[in-house]
């Protein structure tokens, strides 16, 4: 049982790095939305293309423009936290018992 609980230990820590590395990405995506950037640059293009099925679905649910404000980022940035906070440690304490 011990190889299901390392197996869990990695799924735990690669969820996590991934969900912190989106935060970020939602972040850049925040700021980015401050200044006018150029459509075409790539970087610009990949932030866009990689928060927008995560944005958008919340923007067409919830009216959370509110004075020319999106609060969708921060929606978007609780349920980050969640999934890091009660998913990863789930995993992390369900490997702990297996080990």
């Amino acid at each position: 049982m011990f190889i299901l609980g390392y197996f869990f230990i990695a799924v735990a820590k690669v969820l996590d790095f991934v969900l912190l590395f989106f935060m970020w990405i939602i972040v850049a995506r925040a700021i980015l939305s401050w200044v006018s950037p150029d459509p075409f640059n790539p970087i610009v293009r990949f932030i866009h293309n990689v928060t927008e099925p995560v944005l958008y679905p919340i923007r067409s649910k919830i009216p959370v423009n509110y004075g020319g404000i999106d609060f969708s980022p921060i929606i978007v940035f609780l349920g980050i936290i969640f999934l890091r906070t009660f998913v990863v440690n789930t995993l992390l304490r369900l490997s702990a018992a297996l080990v």
